[in-house]
């Protein structure tokens, strides 16, 4: 049943499928219960023999199926409008983009025919209700002073890794950093700060003109933290950055096992480094295409002999999660 239709138009289509005997007897039906203006738009699965009160009682209850569409964590908010706009079961448009950082991932059950706006709604608010949450229950010694800070860093966060169990651990580095006035040198800062949420295009390196560019987003020429949210973190995230793991380290890169190697020292993290681009090396031989793309860090981001100077300012962090 389509939003918008009227009674005679909901009574013409259950004639029309076999559902009922009559429509006249259906519509004096629903007048008389003076359910008119209470049926529901959906799909709805109506048993065999199904009487027409049983069938005007459930499109008041409005139990009709129920969809779903799932938003995964770090999707920026164009490609989150984007992918309900792309969903047969929803109507309508969207009247703007939100701002980056105000959605929250996850599934979210629909019946058909509800609105696209409505879904962003729903995410708008539970992304408040779970901040409002995890802000009231931080740990109180962050460097971060607002939730706009939190939920920036928890961007990054998501980004940079989609391992559970290393997220407050890679929340520790970054804020380890900020406390140490070090530059984060994230890549995927660098990423949004040249293709917004559009996303790098698939297959696309980043260059030293990339962590060269001068703009908001870019940790590698800014202090602190980029001007906001990157993309749209999930909870996890949020709670990681909330209440980060204890540690001192400062460093990470990829370890060829989809997870990271962390390091408190510069040596120690180019001793990491080095073991990366050696097992990078070893797939390359092999003929695996896929380890040729990953980077070790910012310094494989770009040609070598091209890379940045890791004596300016810190050196380079952790690997990219694009």
């Amino acid at each position: 049943i389509e939003r918008g239709k009227s009674l005679r138009e909901i009574a013409e289509e259950l004639h029309e499928r076999g559902l009922i005997s009559s429509k006249w007897i259906f519509i004096a039906g629903v007048r008389a219960n003076q359910m008119q203006d209470e049926l529901k738009s959906g799909d709805y699965l109506i048993a065999p023999h199904s009487s027409m009160r049983d069938i005007m009682t459930a499109m008041v209850s409005g139990k009709a199926i129920l969809y779903s569409v799932s938003i995964p964590e770090g999707l920026t908010s164009q490609q989150i409008v984007d992918r309900l706009n792309a969903d047969p079961g929803l109507v309508g448009e969207i009247k703007e983009v939100p701002p980056e950082g105000s959605l929250l991932p996850d599934t979210y059950r629909f019946s058909r025919g509800d609105s696209r706006q409505n879904i962003i709604d729903r995410m708008l608010r539970e992304r408040d209700r779970v901040m409002t949450a995890i802000w009231t229950s931080r740990d109180k010694d962050l460097p971060m002073k607002t939730q706009a800070e939190l939920v920036t860093l928890a961007s990054i966060v998501e980004k940079e890794t989609g391992m559970a169990d290393e997220r407050s651990r890679v929340a520790a580095v970054f804020i380890n950093r900020l406390r140490s006035n070090m530059r984060l040198q994230s890549d995927p800062t660098v990423i949004y700060g040249i293709y917004g949420g559009a996303g790098l295009p698939s297959g696309t390196p980043i260059r030293r003109s990339d962590l060269d560019a001068v703009n908001d987003y870019n940790t590698y020429k800014i202090n602190g933290l980029p001007k906001g949210p990157i993309a749209n973190p999930g909870k996890a995230s949020l709670a990681a950055v909330a209440n980060p793991s204890r540690t001192k380290d400062l460093y990470f890169v990829a370890d060829g096992t989809g997870g990271h190697a962390f390091a408190e020292s510069y040596a120690d993290h180019r001793k990491n480094v080095a073991r990366y681009r050696k097992w990078v090396a070893e797939q390359k031989a092999k003929g695996d295409a896929a380890a040729a793309e990953q980077s070790a860090g910012p310094g494989d981001a770009v040609d070598e002999g091209d890379a940045p100077d890791d004596s300016a300012d810190a050196a380079p962090v952790p690997t990219p999660k694009p």
